[in-house]
């Protein structure tokens, strides 16, 4: 997809579609004011025909518009005009991107020069507008016989803001385009079955991103070079499996090689039937969607190295299929951490912290200013906050306000749970100095303490993705959360 800022009145635009908005009960942008002026009130007729009302997010295509150069006029319903903020200015986009998609329109123009979004800037509404195109025209092929149709529309252009620099509006439709790819190929990773994108899959896409970027460096390491290092924690997951686990470590260099990295931990683990405590059959297929906090992390490396973020970033991922046989590790078992931490395995459900603590303990060599973990780790964090927030746990306050208002700017929001010293005891063990699980309550937090245990010589924090990552229904598939808010927090870092 190409985007471009153009200027022009709505009358004298040459697009497929041109797109303008109508308020709620019948009220027109200036766009529109001009396209029902030209049209000899076309777009008044059809508010009395009461077919279209300007309801945000509904759409009303007219074929070959009156006194327009455009061969398609979109109308999208933005609501009231005063209560436009940022969450109704992406669901609006969204829609009108949809109707773009569906039609056979090779080129859109958004005529949305008047239009203004609450506590937002001109750039801030191009930079939406791209990623929403981005994330739109996604179509899951690689596994099917019969190929969905890609969207027509090759060329996405907006009209400028009054008093908005060109320039800043052009870097911010280049900004959320590569946002909405890096989203996008955190999606695909997640949509593809365990079958095709084992822990080997994952490694060659970190090595094919960094063949394309002089600026990434990346490394895999093997079973055996994790047996050196002594994670047993780790690969205790994958000892059932005969997929190999792979520790897969991206390295960005975009500052001075001596300035601190901030780091990205992802969970890949790539197929979860819980081990020995075998999951229950219905719903299994989708923990193939258990990887999506490596995909992220993956997503996120992707748009960095295209923004070339002025800092220093390294992204590890802990990629491993966790199956059950006889080698599998039991309920009961005790193995030891990187760390020389010893851990009774009661559930191997509960997998996912058993790879992040001892990929947590590798991130200790980088020194780094901050580490954020990503994980579909437990079940409690659905039941607590669904699929609208990810839960974060951290152990630094500041960093945790950040996430906040990062979740909050990029529409990829997540919530705070408290990592109190009253839950650490629920994982004390008769037989290791820490259990896997702390019981039935508080499952999120106890997952958050258990990792907490690995991250004290670090600002860290843990985001639970398992409510975001994914659907489930009819529209089944992975979101690509939380890249934005990943992009989002590493873009206001300095070196």
């Amino acid at each position: 997809m190409k985007y471009s800022i153009k200027a022009g009145a709505t009358d004298k635009i040459n697009s497929d579609c041109i797109a303008v908005v109508v308020w709620n009960k019948g009220g027109l942008s200036e766009e529109a004011q001009l396209a029902d002026k030209v049209s000899n009130k076309g777009i008044s007729k059809i508010l009395r025909s009461e077919d279209f009302t300007g309801t945000l997010g509904q759409t009303h295509i007219v074929y070959n518009p009156v006194g327009l150069k455009s061969k398609r006029l979109l109308l999208i319903g933005g609501g009231e005009s005063k209560k436009l903020d940022s969450k109704s200015a992406a669901n609006m986009f969204r829609a009108g991107l949809k109707a773009v998609y569906a039609s056979n329109a090779a080129s859109a123009h958004f005529a949305i020069a008047s239009v203004t979004v609450k506590d937002e800037t001109a750039p801030w509404v191009c930079k939406r507008l791209a990623q929403e195109a981005e994330i739109a025209s996604y179509r899951y092929n690689q596994t099917k016989s019969k190929k969905s149709k890609a969207v027509t529309a090759n060329l996405i252009s907006v009209s400028p803001s009054k008093g908005a620099r060109r320039k800043s509006l052009e870097e911010a439709l280049k900004s959320g385009s590569i946002i909405g790819a890096g989203i996008n190929r955190a999606r695909h990773l997640g949509n593809l079955p365990g079958n095709v994108c084992t822990p080997s899959y994952l490694a060659d896409e970190a090595i094919a991103l960094a063949k394309k970027h002089s600026s990434l460096q990346v490394k895999i390491l093997g079973e055996k070079q994790m047996a050196r290092l002594k994670m047993g924690s780790l690969l205790s997951v994958s000892a059932g499996s005969a997929e190999e686990a792979k520790l897969i470590v991206m390295e960005y260099k975009g500052a001075k090689a001596d300035s601190k990295p901030h780091v990205l931990v992802g969970k890949g683990v790539t197929f979860d039937t819980g081990g020995i405590s075998l999951k229950g059959g219905a719903g299994m297929d989708e923990m193939k969607f258990d990887m999506c906090g490596a995909a992220s992390v993956i997503g996120a490396m992707a748009a960095v190295v295209q923004l070339k973020l002025p800092i220093n970033i390294v992204g590890l991922i802990g990629a491993v299929e966790n199956m059950p046989s006889s080698t599998a590790t039991k309920p009961g078992d005790i193995v030891t951490s990187m760390a020389g931490k010893t851990i009774e395995v009661l559930n191997t459900d509960a997998e996912g912290r058993l790879v992040l603590c001892d990929v947590l303990t590798y991130a200790e060599r980088y020194k780094p200013r901050s580490v954020i973990d990503i994980a579909t780790l437990t079940g409690a964090a659905v039941a607590t906050f669904g699929s609208h927030v990810s839960a974060l746990l951290s152990n630094d306050d500041k960093l945790s306000e950040s996430l906040i208002d990062c979740g909050k700017n990029s529409l990829d929001r997540v919530w705070p749970l408290p990592l109190w010293e009253e839950y650490q005891p629920l994982l004390n063990s008769n037989f290791a100095d820490i259990a896997n699980i702390g019981g039935p309550r508080a499952g999120t937090i106890t997952a958050a303490c258990f990792l907490s245990r690995f991250a004290e010589k670090f600002k860290w924090a843990h985001l639970d993705i398992a409510g975001s990552a994914w659907n489930s229904g009819a529209q089944k598939g992975a979101t690509g959360r939380p890249v934005a808010l990943l992009v989002e927090y590493l873009s206001q870092q300095k070196a």
